[in-house]
């Protein structure tokens, strides 16, 4: 049996210091991680980080090519078991569900093969969350695959408090094994 290759997309959220955290636990349950960052969520935590935890590059420019004789974010897409967005921001769904792909996230998902799970967690602001354009692409998104992992209500960074924290990462990575073990039977 082939180790399993998950994608984590990272995406402009406070909480994507929990990406570390996701990273290191699913490489070391013997997944092979590959994450993918948006430019912006470089800001909140370093591809470094990252790269270390998963022991695997980080990919964040789509026009960076590795390899003259391979696309990047196609052969990112053919490897792909699985695509784990977590945070995914208001932005970032609004992208998936117009179906933009102007980053690394994006362009990877869109490359993706369409029996291929996709689970989303997402994690905003309660007002941004419950916003009816946001709830209208999270149900253009399920139509499209997605699975959404649903945020928690909790005190938020901004003060808030609501729907919008991330899922805990012990039940991001609950969905993600038992995702995997279906697609396996």
């Amino acid at each position: 049996m082939h180790q399993k290759h998950i994608l984590l997309g990272v995406s402009a959220s406070i909480s994507a210091y929990k990406a570390a955290d996701l990273a290191n636990e699913l490489t070391k349950r013997g997944y092979a991680v590959d994450v993918l960052m948006t430019q912006n969520s470089t800001k909140f935590i370093t591809p470094l980080t990252l790269q270390t935890l998963s022991k695997r590059p980080v990919h964040i420019d789509v026009m960076v090519e590795h390899r003259a004789d391979l696309v990047n974010h196609i052969e990112l897409a053919k490897q792909a078991d699985l695509l784990l967005i977590a945070p995914a921001t208001a932005n970032i769904i609004g992208k998936l569900a117009s179906g933009i792909a102007d980053d690394m996230v994006t362009t990877v998902a869109m490359a993706l093969k369409t029996d291929v799970p996709k689970l989303i967690a997402p994690a905003m602001n309660t007002y941004m969350y419950q916003n009816p354009v946001t709830q209208k692409n999270l149900v253009r998104l399920k139509e499209f695959g997605y699975k959404e992992i649903e945020p928690r209500e909790a005190l938020l960074a901004c003060g808030d408090f609501g729907r919008g924290a991330l899922a805990t990462n012990a039940t991001i990575i609950q969905a993600v094994e038992a995702t995997l073990s279906q697609r396996s039977l």
